[in-house]
């Protein structure tokens, strides 16, 4: 209860009662000079000589302060802990007396002989050997003797067993002295009692790293505390479980894992989802069963798994092309079977409208035969957009996938116009982008809707359309930096507030302003005007084109069109996910005359100063036929 002042005025005091002839004074003031240490750390080296002759003392109870003490001063000061290094003989002798000695009915607690001054000292000992080989090796002997001749049937000895075990994984000790802390853990797990099993996979999860051999001796131990009915053991179980996956094991590891998937509590679903699939996905065997795993994770706890756990299976099922026939044909069964995960009903659909001509074929060896016709695969994809449970995510995955479809076995306009009028604006978008493909850009149809190809995966942290590169593509009056690449990822929706701008600034700097116009839906205006005192000398315009629509827009850029009016550029057709970054130069921008200064007339130069139109050409990125500005 004193506070730091009356430590430090009664500090002398306690100093001199530590040197007392009365035991139970030097326990007293023991215990009030850790007080003192905790709340003032500079007064610790006052009781340094004090507490080092205070391990002389026959006292258990005298003893007991003095290595709390000594404790709270060499965790609190480097230089103290190398003095007390030296008394780590004094600790063991100190130990040893109390592990060998009879019974003493004034100390003993259940058989053993006071078990709390040896859990201090073993604390102690943790402290004085740690990163130190000398004081390390003269307590090996000793900490072998207490994890042998301690009793573990009674609650007492396990504490002691245990401040043992953590002192060996803790401090520099011998590799069979640390096999032994781990069978001791091992017992652990045997105990009736769930706070010594709790405990002890807790140790062992942070020593699985250092020393995983000596725990997977326990694998059989670790994987049946899944079954335990508290939730904490449970837990703590299934991280120690998958830390334990190795490429030895991975097959009956996950055999247990998928077992306790199919009956854990929900707030578990998701960490063991979770875990499953990193294990899977670096342990995996095969391809094969890579995807198999993955697959009933999905259809057990679909709803619990990651967001990004869609693509990254998407992505495995794609660079698999010798199990795309298996693949579709298993997905095609889940689906008709439950469709109320959505990840599985999403990941189906896209594989449907992938390799759904496959399920026609009826080639697939490796599955058992079953007819499947075009109506099934339709109907099962309208009873996805049309059922309750699916999300609208997942009905755009289901839109899609018919629309695509509609390349490989037969048309499906009817299906993908009833949704033009949807509630929900994404599908609605979507399902009228696609109307347009079947009846503006028929021709393009089958090129747009083509198999995707291989999907290469992103390691951490990249970004094929990084916000510098955006930067870059807005920096109109610098020069170009290094080449844009298109960027594979598909265009996040667009709100309806942007598209109700009429008219915006995307871009001002010393003067220079560019101006956007949104005439209509499919129509992009852009007016740049100067302000300043100079003419521009250089300019450097870029844009995204629609890849679908490069053969196109190069054969467009042959047409000579003149009187460009206003200096506007126009955009015009149907744009799609995938674009093309190009630079176009513009050799020179001069001022228009004295009746409109600053007024700016955008020339672009062929050969012969012929003046081009671009009807594809634009400063935006655009999802289908909307446009979607980069600012």
């Amino acid at each position: 209860m004193g506070s730091a002042e009356m430590c430090r005025d009664l500090a002398p005091e306690i100093d001199r009662l530590l040197r007392s002839a009365n035991s139970y004074i030097k326990k007293k003031a023991a215990l009030c000079a850790v007080h003192i240490v905790r709340k003032v750390q500079d007064l610790g080296e006052l009781f340094v000589s004090a507490a080092r002759s205070l391990l002389s003392e026959k006292n258990h109870g005298v003893l007991h302060g003095a290595v709390v003490l000594i404790t709270e001063l060499c965790e609190r000061n480097p230089e103290t802990l190398e003095r007390f290094r030296k008394t780590v003989p004094d600790l063991v002798q100190i130990m040893k007396g109390l592990v060998i000695s009879g019974y003493s009915p004034d100390h003993d607690v259940a058989g053993v002989s006071d078990p709390f001054l040896q859990v201090r000292i073993l604390r102690l000992l943790r402290v004085l050997g740690r990163n130190n080989e000398t004081a390390s090796d003269a307590m090996n002997d000793l900490l072998a003797q207490v994890a042998t001749n301690t009793d573990s049937t009674k609650t007492v000895g396990n504490a002691v067993l245990y401040e043992t075990v953590l002192t060996v994984l803790d401090i520099k000790s011998e590799s069979g002295l640390r096999v032994l802390a781990v069978n001791i853990l091992g017992r652990f797990l045997l105990n009736n009692d769930r706070n010594i099993r709790y405990i002890a996979m807790t140790s062992l999860q942070k020593i699985v790293v250092t020393d995983h051999n000596a725990v997977q001796r326990h694998r059989g131990t670790i994987v049946d505390c899944l079954k335990d009915q508290d939730a904490s053991v449970k837990r703590r179980a299934l991280e120690l479980s998958l830390a334990l996956v190795s490429a030895s094991n991975i097959r009956s590891m996950m055999k247990e894992l998928l077992v306790f998937l199919s009956s854990c509590p929900l707030e578990l679903k998701a960490q063991a989802a979770s875990g499953i699939f990193i294990a899977a996905e670096r342990y995996a065997p095969s391809q094969r069963w890579h995807i198999d795993t993955i697959l009933h994770v999905l259809t057990t706890a679909g709803g619990d798994v990651r967001d990004e756990t869609v693509p990254n299976l998407i992505q495995l099922i794609t660079n698999t092309s010798e199990l795309h026939c298996y693949t579709v044909h298993k997905l095609y069964r889940a689906l008709l079977e439950d469709i109320s995960q959505q990840s599985l009903v999403q990941v189906a659909c896209w594989c449907i409208g992938e390799y759904g001509d496959l399920l026609l074929r009826g080639e697939c060896q490796e599955t058992e035969p079953v007819q499947v016709t075009e109506d099934d695969v339709l109907d099962a994809l309208e009873t996805v957009l049309q059922s309750h449970m699916s999300s609208p995510a997942t009905r755009g995955f289901a839109l899609t996938a018919t629309m695509k479809l509609s390349t490989r076995i037969s048309d499906n306009v009817d299906i993908v116009s009833i949704y033009g009028s949807c509630i929900d604006l994404e599908l609605q978008q979507r399902a009228v982008e696609y109307n347009a493909l079947f009846k503006k850009y028929d021709h393009m149809r089958a090129a747009v809707l083509e198999r995707m190809p291989v999907i290469q995966r992103n390691s951490s942290g990249q970004n094929i359309f990084t916000n510098v590169l955006v930067c870059d593509l807005l920096d109109l009056l610098s020069g170009p930096q290094e080449p844009l690449q298109p960027s594979l990822a598909p265009a996040q929706p667009i709100s309806t507030t942007t598209l109700m701008l009429d008219r915006f600034y995307i871009w001002t700097q010393k003067g220079f302003i560019l101006e956007h116009n949104l005439d209509s839906g499919l129509l992009a205006t852009l007016t740049a005007s100067n302000s300043s005192d100079s003419d521009i000398s250089s300019f450097t315009l870029q844009a995204a084109v629609p890849k679908v629509r490069l053969s196109v827009f190069v054969s467009e850029l042959e047409q000579i069109m003149r009187n460009i009016k206003d200096g506007s550029i126009g955009v015009d057709g149907l744009s799609l996910n995938l674009f093309l970054i190009l630079k176009y130069e513009i050799t020179g921008i001069n001022r228009e005359g004295a009746s409109t200064p600053n007024s700016l007339f955008l020339s672009f130069f062929k050969s012969g100063h012929d003046v081009l139109h671009l009807r594809s050409f634009s400063l935006f990125r655009c999802r289908t036929d909307l446009i979607e500005v980069i600012t």
